[in-house]
């Protein structure tokens, strides 16, 4: 059962202003893998493909096969990449709803290819997968290693029913703008030039090439290689240190707009008197006498039990705070003595685009509160909370 208090609103408008801004950055000749994996990182995948396909983004990056069957159950014709390894029994999905994964390793090129054998005698379909050589350039996830590249890729090449159609890596500090991060995204994109050019001198055409995430779609156009795959900036949020300042500092100019806001409504108000406490634990007891209102949200719903000290939330444009551990399914906030500003019903904001619809902070700023990252706030949104959808306020 969702929760029809607690609610997710995408702004569309914001989400159409993130990608063309993002455009602006890119050649003309440099496409975009628009990331949707975890939900539209919270949001919604489905919303966000659908606007990827009306403004011209070439493919969608997924984590599971099971968000790719979704996405095409719902009609998003886009090419889906998938980003994470799939085991044997969901091959024949690949095949199915035309998933493009990303594949390395011996062991795991011939199980898909005898998977797609299998597939051709037992049911008489013959289909080519398009396939993704992942390579391991120092994020130590996935991907085979520079040295093994240009085997793999005759693997593949040489298999019956496998096409290799790009290759890709992964930047572990192309967040970080310090020297540090610099001169290893550096060292990583030479690792990735030297197995493309490796399979390329085996006589094999790699295909798409793609390295970049975010921080690289907006800061390095010099490693953009023939695609980006931005997921964070696409939502609203800078990548961490590649922040607006330090773009601006580098004359570039990318306007984000966060694209969800995160609202309650209050369900009661109760009057407290010194020595009264407010949630498990007796975490906080009343010091003198005031209002405390219900809000029917918790961990439950992506509002994480940590944030509590210390969070805030907005109730017609003031910010009053959460007191008491943040329950599964609701928590308080003290509002003061004889506030008439607040009744219940009224509308509380836990995050959301400053200014825009009665929000006082992001999701960076809950995430500095919780020592995180606006991914982890966003994506923590549990499904029971519904999205619901509006051009813009």
């Amino acid at each position: 059962m969702k929760n029809v208090t607690t609610r997710a609103v995408i702004y569309k408008k914001n989400l159409e202003n993130n990608i063309s801004e993002i455009k602006k950055l890119l050649k003309p000749e440099t496409k975009m893998c628009v990331a949707v994996k975890a939900d539209g990182y919270g949001t919604s995948a489905l919303e966000t493909a659908r606007l990827c396909e009306k403004l011209g983004v070439y493919m969608l990056a997924i984590a599971r096969v099971s968000e790719g069957i979704e996405l095409r159950k719902d009609g998003i014709k886009l090419p889906l990449l998938l980003l994470s390894l799939c085991c044997p029994e969901e091959f024949p999905d690949l095949v199915k709803y035309n998933i493009t994964p990303f594949i390395f390793g011996k062991e795991h090129i011939q199980a898909l290819e005898d998977s797609l054998t299998e597939l051709e005698e037992s049911k008489g379909i013959i289909k080519t997968l398009e396939v993704h050589l992942a390579i391991d350039t120092g994020m130590g996830r996935i991907g085979c290693r520079k040295e093994e590249a240009a085997e793999q890729a005759k693997l593949i090449a040489s298999s019956k029913h496998l096409k290799l159609s790009g290759m890709g890596t992964h930047f572990a500090l192309s967040d970080c703008v310090e020297e540090k991060g610099i001169d290893y995204t550096n060292l990583q994109f030479e690792i990735f030039t030297e197995a493309v050019n490796a399979v390329k001198e085996a006589g094999i055409e790699p295909g798409i090439c793609h390295a970049g995430a975010s921080a690289i779609a907006c800061s390095r156009s010099d490693i953009h290689f023939d695609m980006v795959r931005p997921g964070i900036i696409v939502y609203g949020y800078y990548a961490d240190q590649v922040d607006k300042k330090y773009l601006e500092s580098k004359d570039i100019n990318l306007d984000l707009k966060p694209i969800m806001q995160f609202e309650t409504k209050v369900s009661a108000i109760r009057r407290f008197k010194p020595g009264q406490s407010v949630s498990y634990g007796r975490t906080w007891i009343c010091e003198e006498e005031t209002d405390i209102a219900v809000l029917p949200v918790g961990y439950a719903d992506g509002l994480l039990r940590r944030f509590s000290p210390g969070l805030k939330v907005a109730i017609n444009g003031k910010e009053y705070p959460v007191v008491g551990r943040i329950c599964m399914d609701q928590c308080m906030v003290n509002i003061g003595k004889d506030n008439k500003e607040i009744k219940c019903w009224d509308k509380a904001v836990i995050f959301g685009p400053v200014g825009q619809d009665g929000a006082l902070q992001d999701a960076e700023t809950l995430a500095a509160l919780g020592n995180t990252i606006s991914y982890e706030v966003m994506t923590s949104i549990s499904k029971r909370v519904p999205r619901i959808v509006v051009d813009n306020c």
